[in-house]
């Protein structure tokens, strides 16, 4: 089998890129994978579980001579790493990332980087609520929809190169505008992943005189809808400060929607508090078609 790619240089090796580097070893689609980051411990790590063949601390001795770079960092240093590639990528290197926000980043690409651009935005909808290279699985991409940056600005062979990628990883490639990402992900993972903060912490309301009651009380509904907090504080403050207009839009329109309900529920209007349900109801009905193939987004970095 003909790899895709001599040498893949990852940026960030925990659960995203470490996934990554296991999917590329399993399907043969890299002869070297090289993993680099701040911290030697986690670079162990990332050998010891199969997800890099190299490691290093130093990213222009780890991108030399790579054909594909992938950023895996916390969305909020991406443009930093855009930055510091910038000079080190040959002319013929791919570069794509994995953050869960688009906008902000694939702008400053286009403002910064040699057009064509040879940087193509990647958003692929996988993840845990765990993180750290040690919970890496090669499968963690099959099926997932990879969002890819959509535009006339972006090199051909580079744009051919990250859409192999994803689809030879498993996972179902759909471009789309960068802007547009940012407010359907803000309205469908990134404030509902706040909506879910909200919810765990006021359920631990008097959880130091009232443990055992509280506990008693957590259910399966309780469970599924706070789930996803537990994954990394760091990933989200990332996401919501790199996608701030759109997810201040979606908590506004969260709270006019909470302080409506707020005065049916007041005033004890039966037919809107009802109303309100069946309008969720319809609306996720709609949404959400087909629930198996739905995108685990627990801790999109």
């Amino acid at each position: 089998m003909n790899s895709l790619f001599d040498t893949v240089t990852i940026i960030g090796v925990g659960l995203m890129g470490g996934s990554l580097g296991q999917a590329l070893k399993a399907r043969g689609l890299a002869k070297m994978v090289r993993g680099v980051g701040r911290r030697q411990s986690s670079l162990d790590k990332a050998i010891e579980v199969g997800a890099i063949d190299a490691a290093f601390l130093n990213m222009q001795d780890a991108t030399a001579g790579a054909g594909l770079v992938v950023i895996c960092t916390p969305a909020g240093h991406t443009t930093q790493a855009l930055d510091q590639l910038r000079s080190l990528c040959g002319p013929d290197t791919t570069v794509t990332d994995v953050a869960s926000t688009k906008a902000r980043i694939c702008e400053h690409a286009r403002k910064t980087w040699p057009m064509p651009s040879r940087f193509v935005g990647s958003h692929p909808m996988a993840g845990s609520e765990k993180f750290g290279p040690e919970h890496a699985t090669p499968r963690l991409f099959e099926d997932c929809v990879t969002v890819v940056e959509a535009g006339d600005h972006i090199d051909a062979e580079a744009r051919r190169a990250v859409r192999e990628l994803w689809l030879g990883v498993g996972a179902r490639v759909v471009e789309m505008d960068p802007m547009l990402h940012d407010v359907i992900a803000a309205r469908t993972s990134h404030v509902p992943h706040l909506m879910a903060a909200c919810i765990a912490t006021m359920g631990a309301i008097d959880l130091d005189t009232h443990s055992a009651d509280i506990r008693a009380l957590i259910g399966k509904g309780f469970r599924d809808v706070t789930r996803i907090v537990a994954s990394r504080a760091e990933t989200w403050r990332d996401i919501c400060l790199t996608n701030r207009d759109a997810v201040l839009a979606g908590l506004d329109e969260v709270l006019a929607a909470l302080t409506q309900v707020r005065e049916a529920v007041a005033v004890g209007d039966a037919s809107a508090v009802e109303a309100f349900f069946d309008k969720g109801k319809i609306a996720r009905d709609a949404l959400v078609q087909d629930p198996e193939n739905t995108p685990d987004e627990g801790s999109l970095p």
